[in-house]
């Protein structure tokens, strides 16, 4: 019985709620409708949408010249903001469906519906006659009119129209990627583009973490404007996609993403060299997109085999890894043995971009980071290869803060372990504070430890605001390499900026103060000076940099806590003891580009010929134990060796969107140390080269 009353009162219940649910209901509100009672919102809505429909509709006029007489229907929905979207268009004719979905995108805003008093979606179907009906001599009954509104119950035919409802969300791709949290392919020729409008006086922008995303960079540079100015190529498809657009490009009302073939194909002549040609093949797939406003992703994939000049194979192959593979290419990774004297090397690197606030941007993936605003960096740099990093930006009134977490390797033989490399963990703080309109200055300190009692990646580092010196003093003598370091850049004008860097490994202020030259004080800075639309000259960019760092700079004595991955530094490509002068230039002109680069240096090696084996602090992969004396110790000690690099290069960009461009260059390098060793000896080449490339990222040859 007890059964029966509780049936009963359920069924009562829901029978009250069914007869009262319209109580708590309000339909959205058209412009125009605001003053109306409750009960006539729907009849008003109709009322105004079928005249605005009336007034606004062109119709295509392949319509009357077929005589046609029919219907468009439509089903639509007006979202908690109140915003109208078409969710499906059912016509004879695409015109139609194209000119009801441009008639409903111009739609104002409305009041969203509430339920409960709380916006929620509501949903409609309408049919449209054809020809128009004027509304004002049909009945206004939201049940009786002929282009009748009424709010959808049948999910049936909602779901049955999902997948051509997709399909006719697909729009004009509209440069989305230029406003995303996507980075911008990082390298200097490009970034040269906008220097000059991210460093004008007055900005708030942080220019030394790299690469940008492009939303940090829109409001100083219309990469959108940029492009079509471009425009080239003819209506037709295959010249769109050549000179103008991505291969493939696709948006839709909460996505995008495009996909571009990337090439990088050179044959060029080393004149020192004792084969007949250098070359590169590299081939692959570049993709990114976005899921709504927050989420971005991208991913490339490239497979290559090259041949390059002399001393570079001869570099590369001093980084050869353990196992049975020759060499490591510089910047991009391991190269196996492609016919008798060429390399294959595989690389792929992607990464997610999420930004939860304005705030914050969160990146996840494989890649490659870089914080300065020199051709150089002594913090952290993109010379090595690409390696797995986790990343967060906040950026807050003249603040940007930058904390990275990556998983480096040691790849040498006397650290494997049963065949695998050793894993290797770095942590960054770098904080940019904008002080004035003209000066910034930036903070910096890295940790460098491993998998010491297993330890593993020590979460003590996840700390986004601690001071890293200190968990490391916790953590144990011998745990871990703290580096900390400066930045500092100001704006001496519109068309001068004045940069520069220091970084302090180790520093002993009675060493100092006894003025003997220390081994203990191991540090280096950079200076630096840019000159925009230089003697006038509209896109000429000079540059001038200045870098030295001290012996053992980088180093540790134990080894794989140095600050070094897959055998190659994260900071200065040359490691420690050397000083550099470099003179750039960068000239654009539409999609003509010309680079000029000139590099003086005076660097220390290391003999190893038997009789003198001892570690003059360039090599940051020794020991600093095995330095041969404590005091004066100076710059260019050890095998001293003067360098000298000049490359010239020019080019045209083919497509300005995929980044697509052909060039030639031609480089000089003289090499010349006091002593010729097994690995250190004289050189003198021209290196000439020829080809077309996707140009994403940085590639040194200045070794």
């Amino acid at each position: 019985m007890k059964y029966f009353f509780l049936s009963v009162f359920i069924s009562f219940q829901l029978s009250s709620f069914s007869q009262t649910i319209e109580i708590y209901e309000k339909p959205p509100v058209f412009k125009g409708c605001e003053d109306q009672p409750i009960d006539n919102l729907k009849i008003c809505f109709n009322t105004k949408l079928n005249q605005y429909i009336f007034e606004n509709f062109n119709v295509p006029q392949e319509v009357p010249n077929d005589s046609y007489k029919g219907d468009i229907k439509v089903l639509f929905e007006v979202d908690k903001s109140g915003t109208v979207s078409v969710v499906y268009v059912d016509a004879v004719y695409d015109a139609l469906k194209e000119e009801t979905r441009r008639i409903f995108d111009s739609l104002p805003q409305l009041q969203p519906g509430t339920y409960n008093g709380k916006p929620t979606f509501y949903q409609y179907s309408l049919t449209i006659k054809i020809p128009l009906v004027n509304p004002e001599i049909i009945s206004t009954s939201v049940s009786e009119g002929q282009n009748s509104i009424k709010k959808v119950v049948d999910l049936n035919t909602i779901v049955s129209n999902e997948f051509d409802s997709i399909t006719n969300t697909i729009k004009n791709y509209q440069g989305l990627e230029y406003s995303s949290q996507l980075n911008i392919p990082f390298t200097h020729q490009y970034y040269s583009r906008f220097d000059a409008n991210m460093n004008a006086l007055g900005t708030n922008s942080h220019t030394a973490a790299k690469p940008f995303v492009y939303e940090d960079v829109s409001p100083y540079y219309d990469f959108k404007a940029e492009k079509e100015a471009l425009i080239k190529g003819s209506d037709a498809w295959w010249s769109r996609k050549l000179w103008d657009e991505h291969l493939v490009q696709l948006q839709g009302e909460d996505y995008w993403f495009t996909i571009d073939p990337v090439f990088d194909l050179q044959v060029g002549k080393d004149t020192d060299a004792d084969f007949n040609t250098t070359f590169n093949n590299t081939r692959g797939l570049y993709v990114q997109g976005g899921l709504g406003k927050k989420f971005s992703f991208s991913a490339s994939v490239f497979e290559s085999q090259g041949r390059f000049a002399q001393y570079y194979n001869h570099y590369a192959e001093s980084l050869k890894a353990f196992g049975p593979d020759p060499a490591i290419i510089p910047g991009r990774g391991i190269g196996k043995r492609f016919k008798d004297d060429a390399y294959d090397y595989p690389v792929a690197e992607a990464y997610l971009s999420y930004a939860p606030t304005k705030f914050i941007n969160v990146q996840f993936g494989h890649g490659k980071n870089f914080i300065g605003d020199g051709y150089r960096s002594l913090l952290q740099s993109d010379v090595a290869s690409p390696q797995t990093f986790l990343k967060l930006n906040t950026k807050f009134w003249k603040i940007k803060y930058t904390n990275t977490w990556m998983w480096l390797r040691d790849v040498r033989d006397a650290v494997i372990e049963d065949k695998a490399f050793m894993t290797k963990y770095m942590a960054n703080h770098y904080l940019s504070w904008n002080v004035s309109k003209r000066l910034n200055i930036g903070l910096f300190e890295s940790v460098m430890w491993t998998d010491t009692n297993g330890r593993g990646f020590d979460v003590n580092y996840l700390n986004p605001i601690i001071f890293f010196r200190a968990v490391e003093f916790e953590a144990g003598q011998g745990s871990g390499n703290a580096i900390v370091g400066a930045s500092a850049k100001y704006k001496w004008n519109n068309k001068i900026n004045l940069y520069g860097q220091f970084i302090l490994d180790e520093f002993s202020l009675s060493d100092v103060k006894a003025q003997n030259k220390s081994w203990k004080n191991k540090f280096g800075y950079q200076l630096g000076a840019k000159y925009y639309d230089a003697f006038k000259v509209d896109n000429l960019m000079l540059q001038l940099e200045y870098n030295q760092v001290r012996p053992y700079t980088y180093s540790h004595n134990t080894v794989v806590n140095n600050y070094g991955h897959s055998n190659q530094p994260m900071a200065h490509l040359w490691g420690a003891n050397f000083r550099e002068f470099i003179v750039i230039g960068h000239y654009n002109y539409e999609r003509w580009f010309a680079d000029a680069k000139f590099i003086f240096g005076t660097r220390g090696f290391d003999f190893n010929d038997g009789t003198d084996n001892f570690s003059y602090g360039g090599d940051i992969y020794r020991n600093y134990n095995e330095r041969p004396f404590d005091s004066g110790v100076k710059i260019g000690q050890g095998n001293t060796t003067k360098t000298f690099n000049a490359e010239l290069q020019g080019g045209y960009i083919i497509n300005p969107v995929s980044h697509l461009k052909i060039f030639t260059n031609i480089s000089f390098r003289n090499f010349n140390p006091e002593a010729n060793t097994a690995t250190t000896f004289n050189n003198s080449t021209v290196w000439f080269n020829l080809g077309i490339k996707t140009d994403l990222f940085n590639w040194y040859f200045d070794y």
